[in-house]
């Protein structure tokens, strides 16, 4: 095996004086925002997490072993923004297949047909409830990507997280640690090949002794959830959906979540030359921005579990549909209403709705981040999130957060509530390939934010030029103009977070600024981080793997030589 050693940067007395950038992992080294190597790379949130993943690449782990550490840790350093009750959209490009698939770690809403009469008669609870927890899916997920596409046990995996259990410094820690040790007994116990040893591993938690304190926990707190959800529970592999945009295939998950809309706006700016436009320029923003609202009205019209409902999606993204919906951009004005189109006629506008401002005041608990990449072409890139919003742990450490409120109980609507339905979630994590290769993976957290982040990150690269820590950083811009994913108002209409409103970085020209009000746009401007980035570029040419996190936005990432 070649000597592998973690990329680093030799400016401690920096780094202590700027606290959440960086931290040590040895004496000599410090995982800080960003790194380059041709050994492999993660990306994620909390440095100890970026370190776990690093760890299983240096002792000769793929992608998806990395990525199972990673997530597994990001539960504990992270907890708060994921837990190991949440869920976890992965999407994984396996170089020795060449092929690209999603894997579902995504919770569906309880079985019991009481409980969906009760969210019919009461709503679904959007302040934080245990009514509103969908089934646990990050274990299952982290389990499925180890067996399907990893070499090393859980056991090997789940190392990392246990020392940083056994630091202690939360109640929950030393429960969590009893759990995941008894699922590592159970899988060293168990006689067979490394993926029967992997499923019983999986089956203590989802069908065995676990589940039944799980059980007990869900009764106490008046969860809907029973047993039964957890035995019937599976991480799904899907195709991923995908459109081409400038000479490259991006790839998301389906419309559980709300990926595919970012791929309606990609087919809508490829009819204009942004490049031409200058990068963070008036027309550059008002572009984007007009392009993001006609997509996320078709997403909030039309996205739901495809198991559930049929989403129009190929209509969705037809060069006939597209061309119909970019006429639409008015280049020299802002657009006040929400248009859904019709996919089905085509037609470019299904209906012209004034929205009604939201007055909700829904808390939202915000989600953390993963991108991985190994020295054989692996890549993943995965979105963790549990959204707690106040949701506490059990006995057994685990806690679930309240994604069943991105669900509603609209009659006839695609994201309406039912037995077994996966919410559509924000959770969005992205591939993206050149030449059938993988260049790019990205990973976001912040709710409705996510894509239009990764949106701007994207078009950093592919129209502008930037690596990573280039593309995380430059100021970034979003709009209001949308439904709230977490708020499940049977009334979409006045679901509608900002009407109008949009957001820019204060880096961002004075100019700019004026000239997108004289276009209509409400301008607000934000000095942090608009959502939280982590985004790694494979360079084919030389081999070499850059990953970086905006380190305004908390985010860390390393690499090895």
């Amino acid at each position: 095996m070649s000597r592998f050693r973690i990329n680093v940067l030799f400016i401690f007395i920096q780094l202590l004086a700027l606290p959440g950038l960086g931290i040590t992992a040895r004496a000599d080294e410090v995982i800080t925002w960003k790194g380059s190597g041709a050994g492999g790379a993660v990306a994620a949130g909390k440095a100890e997490s970026v370190a776990a993943g690093i760890r299983i690449l240096k002792q000769g782990g793929n992608a998806a072993d990395a990525a199972a550490a990673t997530l597994l840790a990001l539960a504990v350093t992270d907890y708060g923004l994921f837990a190991i009750g949440g869920e976890v959209p992965l999407i994984i490009y396996d170089a020795g297949k060449k092929e690209v698939k999603v894997l579902s770690g995504l919770g569906a809403a309880p079985l019991d047909p009481g409980a969906i009469k009760w969210y019919y008669e009461n709503g679904i609870p959007a302040n934080g409830s245990m009514k509103s927890a969908p089934v646990p899916g990050a274990i299952d997920l982290v389990i499925t990507a180890l067996r399907m596409y990893g070499t090393v046990s859980f056991q090997q995996a789940v190392q990392p997280t246990l020392e940083l259990l056994d630091g202690g410094g939360e109640p929950w820690h030393a429960d969590l640690a009893v759990t995941l040790r008894r699922m590592t007994a159970r899988e060293d116990e168990t006689e067979g090949t490394r993926e029967e040893k992997l499923a019983a591993a999986r089956d203590r938690f989802y069908k065995g002794d676990i589940a039944d304190e799980l059980e007990a926990w869900y009764i106490e707190t008046g969860s809907f959830l029973r047993k039964r959800d957890l035995e019937n529970h599976r991480t799904r592999v899907e195709e991923p959906v995908s459109v081409h945009y400038r000479g490259y295939q991006v790839f998301k998950c389906g419309p559980w979540t709300q990926g595919p809309y970012l791929c309606q706006a990609l087919r809508l700016l490829e009819g204009f030359n942004l490049r031409e436009m200058g990068h963070l320029s008036s027309a550059y923003i008002h572009t984007v921005i007009e392009s993001l609202k006609l997509a996320m009205a078709d997403r909030d019209e039309y996205y739901g579990d495809p198991l559930f409902a049929d989403v129009p999606l190929k209509a969705l993204f037809s060069e006939r549909y597209t061309s119909l919906r970019r006429q639409l951009i008015d280049p020299a004005s802002a657009s006040q209403a929400i248009r859904p189109g019709d996919p089905y006629g085509p037609g470019a506008i299904k209906a012209k709705d004034k929205p009604v401002e939201s007055t909700s005041d829904i808390p939202v608990q915000d989600t953390t981040t993963c991108v991985v990449a190994d020295r054989w072409g692996n890549v993943v890139a995965a979105t963790p999130s549990a959204n707690l919003v106040g949701n506490r742990p059990g006995p057994a450490g685990v806690t679930q957060g309240n994604r069943v409120r991105s669900l509603n109980t609209t009659p006839g609507h695609p994201n309406r509530v039912q037995a077994g339905k996966r919410p559509r979630i924000t959770l969005t994590p992205t591939l993206v390939l050149k030449d059938g290769k993988p260049v790019l993976a990205v990973s976001v957290a912040g709710g409705d934010l996510q894509d239009q982040t990764t949106l701007n990150v994207i078009l950093n690269h592919v129209d502008f030029g930037m690596l990573p820590e280039q593309a995380v950083t430059r100021p970034r811009f979003n709009t209001f103009h949308h439904q709230g994913s977490f708020d499940p108002n049977p009334d979409r209409q006045a679901a509608i977070v900002g009407p109008g409103k949009m957001r820019v970085n204060k880096a961002v020209a004075a100019g700019v600024l004026r000239e997108l009000e004289q276009r209509g746009h409400k301008v607000s401007t934000a000095g942090g981080a608009i959502a939280y980035p982590v985004m790694l570029y494979i360079d084919q040419g030389n081999g070499m793997i850059h990953a970086a996190g905006d380190p305004k936005a908390g985010r860390h990432a390393a690499a090895i030589d």
